[in-house]
């Protein structure tokens, strides 16, 4: 009996290191499997970037013509482009001295952190994507944030937080501090949408429908930096309204009544005399219209804007004008709106009208690292404002110095009722003219 008991346990020895040699030659089956497979890819990587090598020889000998020279960089460039993330940014800062505030003249002015920033654009297979995040003293926020892809070489669709196709773009203006439309959301704006561009020779279409702002409109419930509603109203790039003031509520007052953009729908055309060569004239009109919702997301008005615009690029000039109406149509009949932006409250009027002219002269230079100078003056008027409110005036005179990464603006500001420059546009008086001396410099990667 017991040499049959040994005779067992010594069986089920063999049979478990049998099973234990079987798995491990499947093992090994299957790490030469993925070994192979690894070879087959490098050498198919390989021979890819032999045929490649040998075309670009070809190329220099002067065996391609200038059609296979396209298509051999247009290979590459888009075999490298399908896989790559750049990851680029931005570190400012500023210096401003103003003759409206005694401290800033009692102390020659003062040096401040403007800025520091990250951008990632790039492509993963066929679907492109930009994001940018800014860190300022004051708030972090999104810049932007979408996703898109080429339908064809004309037409490219993005979902996401996207610049809002609305007047002169990508800036109407030349200078750090924008136009006066920026301070009433109509330049640079950023919200939460779809948007469509077909932009062919010529011709550029654009149209969007945006189903609130960048912070998520009236079921927005906590602020880039985490902040509860409605602290973090006003934590955010682009300005938005952010509610309705109520007779003799302050300007810069948490609103006592919200409000928010809604179901905005935009549509901007633009076509462009004299378009590839160095003299052209871009001609186009762009048209906005929403709701106005209130924290409830029940309507409380509507709301609509207008505008007409001109872009010139003559040589060395370039020439910028715009004018645009606006109007938020409350069911209250409320003649002064709330805005947010930049950590703080502002109000503008309900309704206006506002003109913008810019000038700048691009000028080519060789001093040292210096390459470019572009001088430039930018002029907004925001006039025919609601609730009594008196016009809102700024002339920003300077000049862009580029210097390799160093981008720096050098500003003087003049200006009445303008946020930034002392005052605001919610004025009922006309206090005088304030100026701002501001130098912007930033090192971009």
């Amino acid at each position: 009996m017991l040499s049959v008991a040994s005779a067992s346990e010594g069986q089920d020895e063999a049979d478990m290191l049998k099973e234990q040699i079987d798995r491990m030659q499947q093992q090994l089956l299957e790490m030469q499997r993925q070994l192979d497979d690894l070879r087959a890819e490098r050498d198919e990587e390989e021979q890819k970037r032999e045929e490649m090598e040998s075309r670009l020889a070809n190329v220099e000998e002067g065996g391609a013509d200038e059609e296979k020279v396209k298509e051999i960089a247009a290979e590459t460039y888009d075999e490298k482009k399908s896989t790559e993330i750049d990851v680029g940014g931005a570190v400012r800062f500023q210096y401003v001295l103003e003759d409206y505030n005694d401290s800033s003249k009692e102390n020659n002015g003062t040096l401040e952190m403007d800025t520091v920033r990250l951008n990632f654009d790039g492509t993963v297979g066929d679907v492109i994507l930009s994001a940018e995040w800014r860190w300022y003293q004051y708030m972090n926020v999104i810049h932007h944030a979408w996703a898109g892809y080429d339908f064809t070489d004309s037409l490219q669709g993005q979902v996401g937080v996207n610049q809002v196709p609305f007047g002169v773009t990508p800036y109407n203006s030349h200078s750090f501090f924008f136009s006066s439309n920026y301070y009433l959301g109509l330049e640079d704006d950023y919200d939460f949408g779809a948007k469509l561009i077909y932009d062919e020779g010529p011709l550029n279409i654009q149209g969007a429908f945006y189903w609130n702002d960048e912070l998520g409109g009236s079921d927005g419930y906590f602020g880039f930096d985490g902040g509860d509603f409605p602290n973090f109203l006003n934590d955010r790039y682009s300005y938005d309204i952010v509610g309705a003031r109520e007779p003799g509520e302050g300007a810069y007052a948490a609103p006592g009544n919200y409000a928010f953009d809604s179901n905005i729908i935009n549509g901007r055309v633009a076509y462009t005399l004299g378009h590839g060569t160095d003299y052209s004239t871009e001609l186009g009109f762009s048209g906005q219209y929403g709701d106005v919702v209130d924290n409830a997301s029940d309507s409380i008005g509507s709301q609509s804007a207008f505008a007409a615009h001109l872009v010139g690029n003559y040589g060395p000039w370039n020439v910028q004008l715009q004018a645009t109406e606006y109007e938020y149509d409350m069911d209250d009949g409320m003649q002064r709106m709330a805005v947010g932006a930049y950590d703080f409250f502002d109000t503008i009027a309900a309704e206006a009208t506002s003109y913008t002219g810019n000038v700048a002269y691009s000028l080519p230079v060789n001093w040292g690292p210096v390459s470019n100078l572009t001088f430039y003056n930018d002029y907004s008027l925001v006039t025919d404002k609601s609730g009594g409110l008196e016009d809102t005036w700024m002339n920003v005179t300077g000049v862009a110095v580029t210097a390799g990464g160093l981008y720096t603006y050098i500003d003087i500001i003049q200006a009445e009722n303008q946020p930034f420059v002392g005052g605001t546009m919610d004025s009922t008086t006309e206090p005088g003219t304030n100026t701002r001396f501001n130098i912007n410099f930033g090192y971009y990667f």
